[in-house]
């Protein structure tokens, strides 16, 4: 979609992190916006921050693991601008827990909007998508989609899901008006760890704050950094669009060493958190 000026937009997980800050830089592109989040104040802030583009903006509050809500937000994103150009499925939470450990409520919570709410928004979005000349799918996957590491089996499991949920979409729309985008980020400076279900970590010694301080460390990369990103990937309708240079420094690693590279972050996240 290499013109994004008059399009619209829908963001899940808009209130915050990545989903703010691919609504502002849409908003410079002047691509008008139906942004939703389940928390109503923070999504408030970001539309206030957007005060300042030309560009017609909504707000839904609405939670991605609920269906009804998805194709309601769907329905009243549609009826209040006309049209919807591109989906981007952005909401994601983290569980931190071992696999022996985590309870079946944390592992649901974290599938229900990690991987459900990528479907919902995919399937409720598509009927408006081919209404318009052309469209976009974009869908938040992660490193985590291509890599694991101990003691974050459900967002591991929710992230490969919905990697392979978007390649199959891709695939049955190749030839077709729609485009299809795969995310995925490195380590991204945003609330995702702070706001996490914090109950096992691998490293035994590590609380939550000390995960927390470890995890911001490591990541390299701005939400802002990252929208850019994932705007010029949009742009050039690229399938896959790797965000930060860990991402690609670890894709490469998988592929060249598929086992032993899997084995090695085992060893180090034990140690580091």
């Amino acid at each position: 979609m290499e013109q994004l000026s008059g399009k619209t937009a829908a963001i899940t997980g808009a209130g915050s992190g990545i989903g703010r800050a691919l609504a502002l830089k849409l908003a410079e592109n002047g691509c008008h916006l139906a942004l939703s989040d389940i928390d109503g104040k923070a999504l408030a802030e970001t539309a206030a921050l957007l005060g300042r583009y030309p560009v017609k903006t909504t707000t839904h509050i609405m939670d991605v693991a609920d269906r009804e809500q998805v194709y309601r937000y769907a329905d009243d994103a549609a009826a209040r601008h006309g049209q919807i150009d591109m989906i981007i499925n952005n909401a994601g939470v983290a569980v931190v827990d071992s696999v022996e450990g985590v309870s079946y409520e944390d592992f649901e919570w974290l599938m229900g909007i990690n991987f459900w709410g990528v479907v919902y928004g995919t399937k409720a979005f598509l009927p408006y998508l081919r209404k318009q000349p052309e469209g976009h799918v974009v869908n938040i996957s992660s490193i985590n989609g291509f890599v694991t590491w101990p003691n974050h089996s459900p967002y591991c499991s929710a992230k490969f899901a919905v990697k392979g949920f978007t390649e199959v979409l891709l695939q049955e729309l190749d030839g077709t008006p729609i485009r299809v985008s795969c995310v995925h980020p490195g380590g991204i400076k945003t609330n995702i760890a702070r706001n996490s279900r914090f109950n096992e970590p691998a490293n035994k010694k590590m609380d939550k704050d000390g995960s927390v301080r470890t995890f911001e460390k490591m990541a390299h990369t701005t939400a802002d950094r990252a929208a850019q990103i994932i705007v010029n990937g949009i742009r050039k309708n690229k399938r896959r669009i790797l965000v930060g240079p860990d991402a690609y420094v670890i894709d490469g690693l998988t592929r060249l060493f598929p086992v032993s590279f899997v084995k090695f972050m085992g060893f180090v996240t034990k140690r580091i958190g």
